[in-house]
């Protein structure tokens, strides 16, 4: 069959998100032929080039989300008043938001708490009401979002309107309304027009030309590799072409997205917008996705929020590649037994403010213990908190030394990958005997399932899907609780038989679910679940404009290649900032030399 891959700030591009679990799928899969739409969110990604691609891609489609170098085709009077009439439908439904239903809802709660007959009735009727009204909403944002697309296509892209004195009027005028959230009332101009900005961003896909019969109309089904424009992108060609959309979230856009906007990153006002946007758009894909695939259980709780059904999600864990620590898994005892070992990216959300605070008590437990934290810190944030970790540590572990005339040494090291005392990601991990979590935020933990595959005891804190993955195989504690930390640290680091059971039961849990073969068989399947539920439709042409009887053989959908027959394609003319087929003409030095 044919796939359309649909990535934002991605594969193909080198060091793109999800770049590394998209090429193996793409090269698991080579019974399949890919297509990949990329879209990209900056010149220093687009310079960079592409990562090579397999022989079984057969077109590669991009454009850019962080700049438009034209602003679309110019709009006749009829044309402007059709887009005041959607976009301000559009701006209705984000700005009533979700305190559209909250009236309902206290209501409801208020009931239900005085425990009585009617209470329970009337909270009844209330979240009814409520989730009708909900749904109202959802509808109201996917019909305008469609009318977008529908004048997009029909005038030749939207990207200077959406960032008109026009969008911000509509948008102040739905601040305004009576019914509108109370945070959107607040608004001024300067936040309206950031909020129109960023929505001319997320909604670039809809001034795309990918949706005729040559592009995204030619395939099989859509596989967002991620939800926001990635996945918008899909909605498109299900809407023009009819074509299926499978959804893959191994983190849920939202969820980063909310993470992203906390107090002091903008006015109240736009981060109420914002999310209320990304909010209506992440339900709006759910309800339209064929299949939903979170990578955990956490993200599957996070969709089902939104509105996805849980009849069409299937959870699709991570697939790591078990070769690169296979040596370490299979030699457990070239690990120092009184060495804790952490790994991962630096940041403020892994809290290894409190992971030091618990080594000390352990230390007291443990005079011989040792930590060695290992990863690198990227953007000023970053490096500003790994600073103070280095201060903190050195002011709780002075340099200690063996004698009078000896070297003092601290017991916690700062390492990266690549530096002689862990040349690879596997050294790393074989360098201790507990390999530890301290993180208050939490996806999937992409580290804790490594040093499964390496054999390793961990002791984690108890966030995102922390308890999922690691089952019964490792200890976990509350997150922010050093005491607790030090306390299965010391557990494991006094009972060597214990961490033995619990790395080879941790191996073995990996090698189960987290493996690449596992990841590229469960999407091999959904494909076909997909294709045999949802198959398109299109007509085949002859030359004369008629339908040609028998012009797809019944071996089409068979693994292999097959001639095309003939077929009359309509194109039609989009944007010029809207990259072309790539393969057939690439741009710029580095993409060469990517390929």
């Amino acid at each position: 069959m044919r796939i359309g891959l649909l990535t934002e700030g991605g594969y193909p591009y080198v060091g793109g998100d999800a770049g590394l679990w998209c090429d193996r799928l793409v090269r698991g899969l080579g019974q399949h032929e890919f297509d990949i739409y990329a879209l990209s969110r900056s010149r220093r990604q687009e310079d960079e080039g592409w990562v090579p691609l397999p022989p079984h891609v057969s077109r590669v489609r991009t454009a850019p989300l962080w700049t438009a170098e034209d602003e679309g085709a110019a709009y006749g009077r009829r044309a402007r008043r059709r887009f005041t009439e959607c976009y301000g439908e559009l701006a209705a439904a984000v700005c009533a938001g979700p305190d559209a239903t909250s009236d309902t809802g206290s209501d409801a709660a208020s009931d239900a708490a005085s425990g009585t007959a009617s209470g329970t009735a009337s909270g009844a009727a209330s979240h009814g009401a409520s989730a009708a009204a909900s749904t109202h909403l959802t509808d109201r944002f996917g019909n305008a979002l469609f009318e977008l697309a529908e004048l997009a296509r029909e005038q030749g892209g939207l990207p200077g309107t959406l960032r008109s004195e026009t969008a911000v009027r509509a948008l102040e005028r739905a601040c305004r309304a009576p019914g509108a959230q109370r945070a959107a009332r607040e608004a001024r101009v300067p936040g309206l027009l950031t909020v129109a900005a960023h929505l001319e961003r997320v909604l670039r896909p809809l001034s795309l030309d990918w949706y005729a019969d040559d592009g995204l109309g030619s395939v099989d089904l859509c596989h967002a590799a991620t939800g926001g424009s990635a996945a918008l992108t899909g909605l498109l060609a299900g809407h023009f072409c009819e074509v299926p959309l499978l959804v893959t979230e191994y983190g849920v856009q939202l969820r980063s997205h909310y993470l992203a906007s906390g107090p002091g990153t903008a006015a109240p006002a736009v981060r109420s917008l914002l999310a209320s946007f990304h909010r209506l758009l992440a339900t709006e894909v759910y309800r339209r996705a064929a299949i939903i695939t979170p990578g955990n259980a956490h993200a599957r709780r996070w969709q089902e929020r939104c509105g996805a059904d849980r009849t069409r999600i299937r959870t699709v864990y991570p697939g790591l590649e078990a070769s690169r620590f296979a040596e370490t898994g299979e030699s457990p005892d070239r690990a120092d037994p009184d060495t804790l070992v952490w790994v991962g990216r630096v940041d403020p959300a892994k809290d290894l403010v409190s992971l030091l605070h618990a080594f000390a008590e352990v230390r007291r437990a443990e005079p011989a213990a040792r930590l060695r934290i290992v990863g690198a810190a990227t953007g000023r944030e970053a490096q500003e908190y790994l600073g103070h970790c280095k201060v903190l540590a050195a002011q709780l572990f002075p340099d200690e030394a063996t004698g009078a005339h000896a070297v003092g040494e601290n017991p916690v090291s700062f390492e990266e990958i690549g530096a002689p005392e862990a040349p690879t990601l596997a050294d790393a991990y074989a360098a201790g005997t507990v390999v530890v979590l301290s993180s208050v935020v939490e996806g999937f933990p992409i580290s804790l399932a490594e040093a499964m595959l390496c054999g390793r005891a961990t002791v984690s804190t108890d966030v995102g899907a922390v308890v999922e993955a690691v089952g019964g195989t490792g200890l976990v504690v509350p997150p922010r609780n050093p005491r607790a930390l030090a306390e299965a640290c010391v557990a494991l680091l006094r009972d060597p038989e214990r961490r033995a059971r619990l790395g080879a039961a941790a191996r073995a849990r990996a090698l189960e679910l987290f493996t690449v073969e596992q990841n590229v068989a469960a999407f091999h399947r959904i494909y076909l679940e997909i294709v045999a539920h949802c198959p398109v439709r299109r007509p085949i042409l002859d030359e004369t404009g008629d339908p040609l009887p028998f012009a797809v053989p019944a071996e089409a959908h068979l693994p292999g290649h097959w001639p095309d027959p003939a077929t009359r394609v309509v194109g039609r003319a989009g944007p010029g900032w809207a990259g072309g087929d790539a393969l057939a003409q690439a741009t710029g030095p580095a993409a060469e030399g990517a390929r």
